[in-house]
């Protein structure tokens, strides 16, 4: 029981936990990375373009591999849709935007990332 504990205290920490990063940005747009998942697998680092528009939208594209890409639309830092056609929820969990799409895609973005600067 104590190595499960361990086990789980290891995988939990920060040094194991998949984060946004940030390669480049103008002020206005951002390249990068953030944690997302399909199909049911673990979150995984993937490439990331963040642009934000003079009406107050952002439009965040992941590469999901493949040559797929889902672009997630936001609206005063909400989502509010994406390029799928299936629902799309979402949470707050600290400074980290969780946004899920039906039936099995996760995406975790940082709250502030989403705010125009």
């Amino acid at each position: 029981m104590i190595r499960v504990a361990a086990a789980l205290v290891l995988l939990s920490s920060p040094a194991v936990a998949q984060v946004s990063t940030l390669a480049a940005t103008d002020g206005k747009n951002a390249l990068g990375t953030v944690p997302c998942a399909t199909g049911g697998a673990a979150l995984s680092s993937c490439n990331a373009e963040l642009r934000h528009h003079d009406d107050g939208t952002t439009t965040l594209a992941v590469g999901l591999g493949g040559g797929e890409v889902r672009s997630i639309y936001f609206t005063d830092g909400v989502p509010s849709s994406s390029s799928s056609p299936a629902r799309i929820s979402y949470e707050t969990r600290g400074g980290i935007t969780v946004v899920f799409i039906d039936p099995d895609e996760v995406y975790e973005i940082p709250t502030a990332a989403l705010k125009r600067q």
